[in-house]
């Protein structure tokens, strides 16, 4: 273990190392991964590189909304697939983020916003200052109750610009399909997409009109992560599990 404390805010916060991969452990979780050695393979198996797949094709550099900081993991993910994104993130404890910059290297990184505030408040700051973004991805709301996270994902698709996509990692059922039927309004083109058979996320993909759909046939270039590949013919554009 390399360091150890405790948050009013998250409890028990840890750093460890495994090998070459760094990880931040909150409440004895996997919150984040870090690679000192510089080789992100390991990562873009997992769903952070998989929800990202999505931001590749968007104007560049995009303007990035991450919900849910932790140690950064997609910080450095989006960098080496989307080059100098502007990255806004959020994260509501003020010591998570210091461990992110001490430990999990976001010291060292530009353009970067980091936000120190509930996910509520920062998305009401940011619709006030009329901000706009072409990605956002909420990664708090995995065990929220639905109606928690359908409440954040209006808020959070009022956000987007022109052309700009919407991740939501969710639970399979039953909050997925909730959540993504409660967008479809705001949003008119959902789908939703099973990590992997063995785990439970499901991450809904939303795109106002006119979003780029360059990753969705695809690698994207000079990145490892894997296509998330487009509807079959014949499929509605609306897709729920």
């Amino acid at each position: 273990m390399l360091y150890e404390t405790r948050s009013a805010l998250s409890g028990r916060i840890r750093v460890v190392e495994r090998g070459r991969e760094r990880r931040l452990m909150i409440g004895g979780e996997i919150q984040s991964v870090y690679f000192p050695g510089g080789d992100w393979s390991p990562a873009e198996r997992e769903y952070w590189a998989r929800a990202l797949v999505p931001a590749c094709g968007l104007r560049h550099p995009p303007r990035v909304l991450l919900v849910g900081l932790g140690g950064g993991t997609q910080v450095h993910l989006l960098r080496r697939a989307a080059g100098p994104a502007l990255i806004t993130a959020v994260e509501h404890d003020p010591l998570v983020i210091q461990v992110a910059r001490d430990w999990f290297g976001l010291e060292a990184l530009d353009r970067l916003e980091i936000l120190c505030a509930d996910a509520a408040a920062a998305v009401h700051q940011l619709r006030r200052r009329r901000r706009r973004f072409d990605f956002i991805m909420d990664d708090i709301s995995y065990a929220a109750p639905p109606a928690r996270a359908i409440r954040l994902a209006r808020s959070l698709a009022r956000l987007l610009a022109p052309a700009g996509t919407i991740v939501l990692n969710q639970h399979r059922r039953p909050a997925a399909q909730a959540v993504a039927e409660a967008v479809t309004d705001l949003l008119p083109s959902v789908r939703l997409e099973r990590v992997r058979q063995a785990v439970e996320n499901v991450l809904i993909v939303a795109r106002r009109d006119g979003a780029a759909a360059a990753c969705a046939h695809g690698r994207p270039a000079g990145s490892r992560f894997p296509p998330t590949g487009p509807a079959r013919p014949g499929q509605p554009r609306r897709s729920f599990l």
